[in-house]
């Protein structure tokens, strides 16, 4: 599988894709790995140059002692793009990823062409840092099954629990394979997000995507981003949750396929 290094650690990344063709970059949720696009990429990539990747203390990069920043991820992602000889790119990712997105047009609007924001926050309220504090105390205990007990009921909407509830059981093998030292680190990184104040610097073409029945981000954080940017559109999918790359995959791809058109990223 193809790594590369970047500042003292080894990325693993996927192109995916024509390679004449413009990047996008898919930047992953904070327990996600890049088969969790697997709904996207075989769509995308018919348009796109799709360049998948883990970040510093996901899954298949490595996974540097901590603290880990938003910051340091962007820096990461400008130092991947630089390695594998990619000027400028399409940014998006989902959750976690999108916060990454988000600070990476900050820190480097001359590699950003346009950015796709699904289920962000640009900082964490108090009420979000306790709905994510379970999760922290239970990768400092190494609990896989707390673990995704108090994350399945926040990521995913009612009707999909019903409707996948023996996938998301057997889902504690999984999360059994987390670093869970890791997943701390990133899990900090994540609660210290504060960006809103800075959002109006953010000039290019933006969409935000969220869930109407995502419980954990949703369309209060969705509305403050909107009205930050300035070129933002605002887009919800009904009756999803905050996977929504999983939940509504179609839809999804719709929305994403559907800027792009219209800022003339695809024809």
């Amino acid at each position: 599988m193809p790594k590369i290094e970047v500042n003292d650690i080894h990325i693993y990344y996927e192109l995916h894709g024509p390679e004449a063709a413009d990047v996008l970059v898919l930047s992953n949720g904070i327990m996600m790995g890049t088969a969790s696009w697997l709904y996207q990429t075989p769509v995308l990539s018919q348009h796109f140059r799709v360049l998948l990747y883990d970040c510093r203390g996901m899954w298949q990069s490595d996974h540097p002692a901590g603290p880990y920043s938003m910051e340091q991820h962007a820096d990461d992602l400008a130092a991947l793009l630089d390695a594998l000889g990619i000027e400028r790119a399409h940014i998006a990712g989902i959750s976690y990823g999108s916060e990454v997105s988000m600070v990476f047009a900050l820190q480097y609007p001359q590699k950003t062409k346009t950015l796709m924001l699904i289920d962000g926050v640009s900082e964490v309220s108090p009420y979000l840092y306790d709905q994510t504090l379970p999760w922290l105390l239970s990768a400092e205990r190494g609990d896989a099954e707390m673990l995704l007990r108090t994350s399945v009921p926040l990521n995913y909407s009612q009707a999909y629990i019903t409707a996948n509830q023996v996938q998301l059981d057997a889902a504690v093998s999984r999360f059994a394979k987390l670093d869970m030292p890791a997943l701390v680190e990133l899990i900090k990184a994540f609660q210290k997000l504060n960006i809103t104040a800075q959002l109006h610097q953010i000039q290019c073409p933006v969409l935000i995507v969220y869930g109407q029945e995502d419980l954990i981000k949703g369309q209060d954080p969705a509305l403050v981003m909107a009205k930050e940017i300035k070129q933002a559109e605002l887009v919800c999918v009904p009756g999803a949750g905050h996977a929504l790359c999983l939940e509504k995959p179609n839809e999804l791809n719709t929305i994403l396929l559907g800027f792009a058109a219209k800022n003339k990223m695809v024809k």
